[in-house]
């Protein structure tokens, strides 16, 4: 009975031992990821922030979806082979949900008016096409496919292979949706002249 009583203790000593060890493991783990995403971080995210800004024209949004990017980058860090593109593609994916949504209030709040201005007297005339058309606007009337293609090749500055590699397509078709994306953009862009 003592010699149980004294095996007691040295297994607690020892399970202890091991969660410890197991604890400074994974904190070493945490330690290297947070480390190597504080340096991804460092290098990428004022351009990304600075890139969303272009592309939704609202400093603290595009804040919000960079940092929101990098909060998923942590979450799927062991899965993620290159950084960057990730988490372009991330934002990317971000601003087109909040242009989806920004599109669906816009017709719900159209339906709910009935079409009609709420306050005639606050209501300006709508500017025409020419003076309303930007390249933003160019881009995002570009089906869904090629404007990705379009945002992440010449906005986020990936070349085509990374850009294919995120979207899971080929090389191939990538170019070929660049090219469909700048003909479309020419002629969108065209009609302003």
């Amino acid at each position: 009975m003592t010699t149980i009583s004294l095996l007691a203790p040295a297994g607690a000593r020892a399970r202890r031992h091991v969660r410890e060890e197991g604890r400074s493991a994974v904190a070493r783990g945490q330690s290297a990821t947070d480390a190597a995403v504080r340096e991804v971080y460092d290098a990428h995210f004022g351009r990304l922030v600075g890139w969303a800004t272009s592309l939704v024209g609202d400093r603290d949004l595009a804040h919000d979806f960079a940092t929101e990017a990098f909060i998923r980058l942590i979450n799927h860090w062991g899965q993620v082979a290159e950084p960057r593109p990730w988490l372009y593609t991330t934002v990317a994916n971000q601003v087109r949900d909040h242009w989806r949504k920004r599109g669906r209030e816009a017709a719900a709040y159209d339906k709910y008016t009935a079409g009609r201005p709420v306050d005639i007297d606050v209501a300006a005339p709508e500017p025409d096409v020419a003076t309303r058309l930007t390249v933003r606007d160019a881009v995002e009337s570009l089906p869904g496919r090629l404007r990705m293609t379009v945002l992440l090749h010449y906005y986020a500055d990936l070349s085509v292979a990374q850009v294919a590699r995120e979207l899971g397509k080929s090389e191939g078709a990538v170019k070929r949706d660049l090219y469909d994306g700048r003909k479309l953009l020419a002629e969108h862009l065209k009609q302003v002249r």
